[in-house]
């Protein structure tokens, strides 16, 4: 009896023990069940938040964009004008997020502005002088741009302790190439959001501009409603000023069933296989990010391998992190050899290692390289030198943090081996050029030396005639005779002067030297190139007009170049009016200032002529080598006067000249002036 009560207590604490065991399993599956569908469910909603966000931000893009484009219709306007006036006035009705329109002088003084009809002041911002930093800067930063650039926010007081947050518009204003001042357009943040950003958000979230730090400058959208808030944020990333774009949505707690019964009957039969189904699917995702990882580190890593390119990788610190084969092979050394090095880099020129090094330290401290990149030159590991091109940009980590400098170098050498034969090869053409064109003026030359050495001839025979005095000439007669034969060698001298320099103009035109830039007077240009101007104007009767505007910089070229293309251009126009039908010739030739900025200046010589103009047929092959329309020509003077020009970074163009004829034009920079040194 005692033996059958133990077992039948064996056999109920084991059923006992089962079923325990049993709700247990159950009860853990569904609170994980649960669990996990509330994971994923705010997975899905922080998704589409995050999601909303990327849209709102576009849609704020691409309505700025289109509101720039409209402001940038009123630049063509008169400003101050009534058409001005109702332009921008139709603007601010149309968009409420603007606020002001203003026009500025280059002191950023206003002479003319227009308010929103829905926006009542603007306080104590509305006699702004210029001298505010964000207008000043927001314009200083579109100046050196280029184009419009934002300031940051401010907030502006609206009396009873109210205030909105504005951010300003700066679009600089040209006239004839020249700045003539800013269109400042204020934004407010808090329209903004209401007219920009889609209403189907605001209804669903709120949103809001933050500072960094989480301060909130402007905020629409709903009140707050369930248990669970998410958030996400965006930056819009605008010229000059960078704002942080935040939605908020709040979400009740997920539930999976309505019935905890109905969960528990229903768990028992799917928790399972829900489970392994579940483990099964993040198995294979798991396994497919990782191949997938795989096979892209394969992909990058064959990729960079078969790069001629060298990358380098630099941390905060400036130590070398990575290096691709393709650099190894470059400089010489070994990727072993390389990293970690940050002091001075072993590929580094001895006597270059100290401009290297403070190069790399201002990189290091946070200043942004050219986006063309930069010329060096480096060290291989026998010692020879090379030049490389070096473009770098900055290294950003999954979050947006800056964590160093990635560089990559190409090896000029046989760029730099082309050029000098292209160099070599122009210069041959130049030259050959210079002879062509000294051998057409040839027989301009024998007329025009002629003359002197004929007069010459005359004054010396006539010289001679006054010396044979008789012997009993009288002390006066002898004064009278030496006076004229004073004044007849004179003469004598002046010609021969005359013909030593119509000689020199053409032996430094066409004797071939280095190309060597140096400033140069425009004056001294023309002045070395108008004797043997002026030699073929007479044979064919033209009149040579010369005017230089006042106070004219120097430019920086190679001397013998410009003077050929000038020649080139003279001779071409003068020959364009060699025309019985042609009865007033006249060679005009013109410089004068070009458009210019703060970076670079330039100054344009202009040659017009009277002739008959220049056909559509013609036009298409003017600047083809060796085309020409003269029986006589070789066809390189235009082509070679603009490879010349643009050697230079410069432009040759013509055009139509009134009441007839064609003008050519070009342009060479100014000479910058040498630095001060204290």
């Amino acid at each position: 009896m005692v033996r059958w009560a133990w077992r039948r207590w064996q056999g109920a604490w084991r059923r006992w023990s089962l079923w325990t065991l049993l709700v247990a399993l159950v009860a853990a599956m569904l609170v994980t069940v649960v669990w996990l569908a509330g994971r994923y469910e705010a997975s899905v909603v922080q998704s589409q938040l995050e999601r909303d966000t990327a849209d709102a931000v576009a849609d704020l893009r691409t309505a700025l964009a289109r509101n720039l484009q409209n402001i940038q219709a009123l630049q063509g306007l008169a400003p101050g004008g009534s058409q001005w006036q109702v332009q921008a006035g139709a603007l601010l009705r149309e968009h409420r997020e603007l606020v002001g329109i203003e026009w500025r002088d280059r002191a950023l003084n206003v002479h003319a502005q227009a308010q929103s009809p829905f926006f009542s002041t603007r306080g104590e911002r509305g006699n702004s002088d210029g001298a505010h930093s964000d207008t000043a800067l927001a314009c200083a930063n579109a100046g050196r741009l280029s184009g419009a650039a934002y300031s940051s926010s401010y907030f502006q007081p609206q009396g009873a302790g109210l205030g909105v947050e504005m951010m300003e518009l700066c679009l600089p204003l040209s006239t004839a190439g020249r700045a003539s001042g800013y269109l400042v357009v204020t934004y407010s943040l808090q329209n903004m959001l209401t007219e920009l950003v889609g209403h189907n958000l605001t209804r669903r979230q709120e949103v809001s501009f933050t500072e960094a730090d989480g301060t909130r400058l402007a905020m629409v959208g709903a009140a707050r409603r369930g248990t669970r808030m998410f958030t996400a944020q965006q930056l819009l990333d605008l010229p000059g000023n960078t704002l942080v774009l935040r939605l908020d949505g709040w979400h009740a707690a997920p539930s999976l069933f309505p019935n905890v019964l109905t969960a528990l009957v229903t768990a028992m039969s799917i928790a399972l296989v829900t489970v392994v189904a579940m483990l099964v699917r993040d198995n294979r995702r798991r396994l497919s990010a990782e191949r997938e990882l795989g096979d892209a580190l394969a992909f990058r890593k064959a990729m960079e391998d078969s790069l001629v390119t060298g990358l380098r990788a630099r941390d905060l610190q400036g130590r070398i992190t990575y290096v691709n084969p393709a650099f190894c092979e470059m400089v010489g050394f070994s990727p072993a050899e390389l990293l970690g090095q940050s002091s001075q880099a072993p590929y580094w020129p001895p006597e270059l290692a100290e401009e290297y090094w403070h190069r790399q330290a201002v990189r290091l401290a946070g200043t942004a390289p050219p986006r063309e990149g930069f010329d060096s030159v480096f060290m291989r590991k026998d010692g020879t030198r090379f030049p490389v091109l070096i473009i770098e940009a900055p290294l950003i980590n999954a979050v947006g943090q800056h964590t160093g400098w990635m560089s990559a170098f190409i090896d000029i050498s046989e760029q730099r081996r082309v050029e000098e034969l292209s160099r070599a090869s122009q210069e041959r053409l130049q030259a050959t050029a210079r002879l062509a064109t000294v051998g057409e003026m040839a027989s301009l030359l024998s007329h025009e030396l002629n003359q002197p050495l004929a007069a010459i001839s005359s004054y010396a025979t006539g010289t001679l005639n006054l010396l044979e005095v008789g012997p009993g000439s009288d002390s006066a007669a002898l004064q009278a005779v030496l006076q004229d034969a004073r004044t007849a060698m004179q003469r004598i001298a002046h010609q021969a002067e005359r013909a030593g320099r119509v000689i020199k103009s053409v032996h430094d035109f066409v004797r071939r030297r280095d190309q060597a830039r140096e400033a140069v007077p425009a004056q001294e240009l023309l002045g070395d190139v108008l004797p043997l101007v002026h030699l073929q104007a007479r044979k064919l009767g033209v009149r040579v007009q010369v005017a230089l505007e006042p106070g004219l910089q120097p430019v920086l070229c190679d001397r013998i170049m410009v003077e050929q293309v000038l020649l080139n251009l003279t001779r071409n126009a003068m020959q364009a009016m060699d025309d019985p039908a042609i009865a007033v010739r006249v060679l005009d030739i013109r410089v004068r200032r070009a458009g210019s900025n703060a970076h670079s200046g330039w100054l344009e010589f202009s040659v017009a002529d009277c002739g008959s103009g220049i056909t559509d047929d013609t036009a298409r092959q003017l600047f083809t080598p060796f085309f020409t329309t003269r029986p006589e020509g070789m066809g390189l003077g235009l082509s070679l006067c603009r490879t010349v020009v643009e050697q230079h970074g410069g432009f040759l163009g013509y055009g139509p000249h009134t009441p007839r004829g064609t003008v050519f034009t070009f342009t060479l920079p100014f000479a910058r002036p040498a630095p001060e040194t204290h």
